[in-house]
């Protein structure tokens, strides 16, 4: 089977060429967030507020890495629990978030709102955060630093695998 090389930030015609079961390889930056920084992003749009970075094209891994070890970008950066998301994804895909990274299913609220907005949800492999970090060029502390490993951070990812889970047509790998 091919691996699909693709950029960030995505573009509408980058995600229809996506389709359930692709392996793809993300090269260029996306940004961690899980629901506690969820929750502070829905905040501040909830006031008109600045974000952190424009969710326009953004992909969001549903990660909480370790501290680097000397000499290293990331320490482990496997993915978490997306559904914790859920309640909060949406709203970002709304606003223009076009791909996100985690591992598990999605509520039927995300994948309407992936086919609608079209976006896509990518998985990575769960406890393979040490090979996953190998992945990962260089990380940078955006926001929310008092979450400690929830604070949001920019990665530059070279290469990184995942697969292709909920597209924006509406397949699922999980309904295979």
């Amino acid at each position: 089977m091919n691996e699909i090389m693709i950029e960030t930030p995505l573009t509408d015609e980058v995600v229809k060429k996506l389709r359930v079961g692709d392996i793809v390889r993300i090269n260029g930056y996306v940004y961690t967030a899980r629901d506690a920084a969820h929750k502070r992003l829905v905040e501040l749009i909830s006031h008109n507020a600045p974000l952190p970075f424009d969710l326009k094209g953004q992909v969001i891994y549903y990660v909480g890495p370790t501290p680097p070890p000397p000499g290293k970008a990331i320490g482990s950066a496997g993915p978490t629990t997306s559904s914790r998301m859920d309640i909060y994804t949406p709203l970002l895909i709304s606003l223009g978030l076009k791909g996100m990274i985690g591992k598990g299913q999605r509520s039927e609220d995300v994948i309407e709102a992936i086919k609608k907005y079209k976006a896509v949800y990518f998985l990575a492999t769960g406890g393979a955060g040490a090979l996953l970090s190998k992945h990962v060029v260089s990380s940078e502390e955006l926001a929310f630093s008092e979450l400690g490993t929830e604070s949001i951070k920019k990665l530059l990812l070279k290469n990184f695998p995942v697969i292709v889970a909920i597209d924006c047509y509406g397949g699922d790998i999980f309904k295979r």
